[in-house]
């Protein structure tokens, strides 16, 4: 039988979603904890993968059990009991057999978070910019980038992928408070895609290539002509979406 767990992370503790060799992932620390409560090898299938430091305010996972779980939200309530304090599960539901927390996904949303003015609050989820960075030039920027299927340049060299084209559904920035927020959705994204995107959006804000030479980068299909990398800390998996309801 198959359920969908539904959860949120804070990424600093952790070398991104995906297991890896030596290093502690969100992927491994929830099997652990799966296997733990229900007694029996779990392995977890995610809806995509965080690189490490990369927060997820909605990540969603499938795996397997033998025989149904009587009480899914006692199920929760132990999880989050012996998960650490920078994992939370907030549901957890049977779907049908053949459903599958990636390739099922629609869409999904990311966010970047910055703010201009020195925050001790603010600072370890978001980028601390500087203030001159023209916002109004990088959202002209941002709203070129649906207008190409193709983002080379802002994926990370020597991946498995066997395509780099996404389908951009949007893409802006925003003032919320104190901060100015970037949102993009697509049907799905490569590695390191939307930190190469800010990036290269900031080199924008700075004046020190215009819009026309941003989607000139998109073009050139080539990853060291687009801008640095942001640090994960600010960048958050916001939003997963399915064809039937997520609970």
């Amino acid at each position: 039988m198959r359920y969908f767990i539904r959860l949120a992370y804070n990424g600093a503790s952790f070398h991104g979603w995906q297991i890896q060799p030596d290093d502690c992932s969100v992927q491994e620390t929830l099997e652990q904890a799966l296997s733990m409560v229900l007694r029996q090898e779990i392995a977890l299938t995610g809806a995509g993968r965080t690189d490490a430091g990369v927060n997820a305010a909605m990540m969603v996972a499938h795996f397997d059990v033998d025989a149904e779980i009587s009480n899914p939200d006692g199920l929760v309530h132990s999880l989050n009991g012996i998960l650490p304090k920078d994992i939370a599960v907030y549901s957890v539901f049977m779907v049908h057999d053949d459903a599958h927390a990636r390739f099922d996904a629609t869409s999904r949303t990311y966010k970047y978070f910055t703010h201009s003015s020195k925050s001790p609050f603010l600072y370890p989820l978001s980028w601390h910019c500087p203030p001159t960075l023209d916002f109004d030039l990088m959202n002209q920027a941002a709203a070129r980038l649906s207008d190409y299927v193709d983002f080379t340049s802002f994926s990370k060299l020597h991946t498995d992928v066997k395509t780099n084209n996404c389908r951009i559904y949007e893409a802006h920035w925003d003032k919320v408070g104190e901060q100015r927020v970037f949102t993009i959705t697509a049907d799905r994204f490569l590695r390191n895609m939307v930190r190469a995107i800010v990036g290269t959006l900031v080199e924008v804000g700075r004046h020190k290539i215009s819009v026309d030479e941003f989607c000139n980068i998109i073009e050139k299909k080539n990853r060291c002509a687009a801008g640095m990398s942001m640090p994960g800390n600010a960048l958050f998996l916001w939003n997963i979406t399915y064809p039937y309801p997520i609970k």
